[in-house]
């Protein structure tokens, strides 16, 4: 197969060459179709397996991330290592209507996960984000386990995010990926924590 392969690649080099000598607006006329084609397939791989955007629709992350903030997301870095406690996430909706959700892992698997009066409680502990700002709220929730494969996710505007603590938790197999940079608007482009 590879053989084949090589073949092909060498016939096509080979006619490329004789149409540069005999018909230069065919000869680009073929190299300009054949760099769109090569750009798009390295596009879609590259969105498919290590980068896409997303986007904000709502203030469930404010002050963090704003409403329409458009996001990069590095849908590589879980393939080799797991989410980890304060990472912003992007996954698949968990009502199953193909949107994409931005929320703050805060629980992993096996963690015991309690809210009082806005203030949250891993494995009896308080849950200290050193540079993440939170807009808390009065809510209450749990005791409750985190299942293993499964993540608890918050807003980081609790007062105003529908996050594990009325969906549930988040399956493994659910997260894309990792945001890691909001690019628009403009004003607001910086590397997330």
């Amino acid at each position: 197969m590879i053989k084949a392969i090589r073949n092909r690649y060498y016939q096509w080099v080979a006619f490329k060459k004789e149409l540069k000598a005999t018909d230069k607006v065919k000869y680009y006329a073929v190299d300009f179709v054949e760099t769109i084609v090569f750009a798009l397939v390295f596009a879609l791989i590259i969105r498919a397996y290590i980068v896409q955007t997303s986007y904000v629709p709502t203030g469930s992350m404010i002050p963090t991330l704003k409403i329409k903030d458009r996001l990069f997301v590095n849908k590589f870095v879980y393939r080799f290592k797991l989410p980890e406690r304060g990472d912003i996430v992007v996954f698949e909706s968990p009502h199953g209507d193909g949107n994409d959700y931005v929320k703050r892992c805060i629980g992993m698997p096996g963690d015991r996960i309690e809210i009082k009066a806005g203030k949250v409680f891993i494995n009896g502990k308080p849950l200290i984000m050193p540079g993440v700002t939170v807009l808390e709220d009065n809510s209450y929730f749990g005791p409750s386990r985190v299942p293993q494969g499964h993540y608890f996710v918050l807003g980081d505007n609790r007062g105003n995010s529908q996050d594990s603590r009325y969906w549930g938790y988040v399956p493994r197999e659910d997260m894309l990926g990792k945001a890691f940079f909001t690019f628009w608007p403009l004003s607001r482009m910086r590397m997330l924590r």
